[in-house]
């Protein structure tokens, strides 16, 4: 064999050998492809007690890091995260969590009447009147152009049969404050309470002009009507504010729901004698 057909052979066991590790390569990058995609398979497959294992350690620093992030709040911007989670507290029924933390609020800064108005509203509903009144006269004392409290008032002596101290202070609530739609709602209520029509009709129609809890204020008002024997009115009324009602609330809160099935039972009742079996 000559040195030509020698260097031939050579260049072909090179070239042969380098298509071979060519393949090699590509086959390696697929076998490992092809492992990343069962491991992240077998992670997805997995129970959630198990997926923790493949998930990154970064959960542990992320709640360190939000510590020191809550640390680092001004007082008045940790006043108002803890703010919040106790109305959230209230609106999820959980009264006990929520008057701790407005408790704590008020330890913080018990010179800010909003907090007792905010903790007298959650004894109020947990059913602790006397702790209730305590607060909101606390709040009055501290701040006597605070609407809401007022207006917190003056539902705890409803709710006490007391309804012309009520009425007055669902007055004083609403001289402060025009806008407070609450006040009228619950006003208008009152003035139901009383059988005086005509006056809590007033108070709804005023409320409506406020474009604000529409669902609850039709609901009211058709049940005054229905009260007062205006049957037309009434039916319209309720039938407006199931559509209203239905909507979705965004706070999440459920008394819109309450009212919902609380209109459906007015409306069977107003509806049965004119469609008897």
């Amino acid at each position: 064999m000559n040195r030509s057909s020698v260097n031939q052979n050579k260049q072909a066991n090179q070239s042969k050998r380098a298509d071979q590790a060519g393949r090699a390569v590509r086959v390696s990058a697929q076998s490992r492809q092809v492992a990343r995609q069962h491991t992240r398979q077998l992670a997805q497959d997995a129970p959630s007690h198990l997926q923790k294992r493949w998930q990154p350690q970064q959960n542990k620093t992320n709640i360190h890091q939000q510590k020191q992030s809550v640390l680092r709040l001004s007082s008045a911007e940790q006043e108002t995260i803890l703010r919040q989670r106790a109305l959230a507290e209230a609106q999820h029924g959980h009264h006990v969590e929520a008057i701790a933390i407005f408790s704590e609020l008020i330890d913080r800064n018990p010179q800010n009447a909003n907090h007792y108005s905010n903790r007298g509203l959650v004894y109020f509903q947990s059913g602790q009147p006397a702790a209730a009144i305590a607060d909101y006269n606390r709040a009055i004392e501290l701040n006597p152009r605070l609407d809401s409290a007022y207006n917190n008032r003056a539902n705890y002596y409803a709710a006490q049969g007391k309804f012309l101290e009520a009425i007055l202070d669902y007055d004083i609530a609403l001289d402060l404050n025009p806008a407070n739609v609450r006040a009228w709602i619950n006003q208008g209520i009152t003035f139901r309470e009383l059988e005086m029509y005509d006056r809590a009709l007033e108070s709804f129609d005023l409320a409506l002009c406020l474009g604000k809890l529409e669902g609850h204020i039709y609901a009211e008002r058709g049940r005054t009507y229905h009260l007062r024997g205006d049957w037309n009115c009434a039916i319209g009324d309720y039938r407006r504010a199931l559509e209203k009602l239905a909507q979705p609330s965004p706070n999440f809160d459920n008394s819109g729901l309450r009212l919902y099935l609380q209109v459906e039972s007015w409306l069977d009742d107003l509806l049965s004698p004119l469609h008897p079996n």
